[in-house]
């Protein structure tokens, strides 16, 4: 295979960049990501491409849910930083703003925590919406893992543009 044209090819292809957070017991993350896709409308059910040695598998494992947050076109800088390892990047989540469900008087009235708050999904404040899931299944992809995972809720904060990965001038193919 010609690696230039895959490259080329794969480059091609059409993604949004979202940000997948996730919490188990006090520990939370959150990554830039772009394979996600729509697998099923009822339920309503995604696939998300997680890789291997992300810090964020294992709290995803062991809480079995995340979130997919929405990210507005200006928002570029932020993905940037989202999408550093955090283990090379261990301060990439200083500054975000959270959206919890204390906070009165904003879109967190219905987040709903789960009952056990050792399972938690965190959502990025200023996004322009967000999907919370659980895992359904997951398989493995070369260097990565494929989640399948079911959509619990979902809210709309505002409305904008979303993200593109081509938009950002990212460049991420294999």
């Amino acid at each position: 295979m010609d690696a230039a044209a895959k490259k080329a090819v794969l480059r091609l292809c059409t993604y949004g960049l979202y940000v997948v957070t996730c919490e188990y017991r006090g520990k939370r993350n959150a990554f830039t990501a772009n394979w996600l896709t729509q697998v099923s409308f009822e339920p309503p059910m995604l696939a998300l491409s997680v890789e291997r040695d992300a810090a964020s598998l294992p709290l995803i494992r062991a809480s079995g849910m995340f979130a997919i947050c929405v990210l507005d076109r200006e928002q570029r800088a932020l993905a940037a930083t989202l999408g550093r390892s955090l283990h090379r990047s261990p301060a990439k989540l200083e500054g975000i703003r959270w959206l919890e469900p204390e906070q009165p008087g904003t879109a967190a009235e219905a987040f709903q925590a789960p009952s056990d708050t050792d399972n938690r999904a965190p959502v990025l404040a200023d996004c322009l919406g967000y999907l919370r899931c659980t895992v359904s299944t997951e398989t493995p992809a070369g260097d990565s893992v494929l989640l399948v995972a079911t959509v619990i809720d979902a809210h709309l904060l505002r409305t904008g543009q979303p993200l593109t990965m081509q938009e950002a001038g990212f460049r991420h193919s294999g």
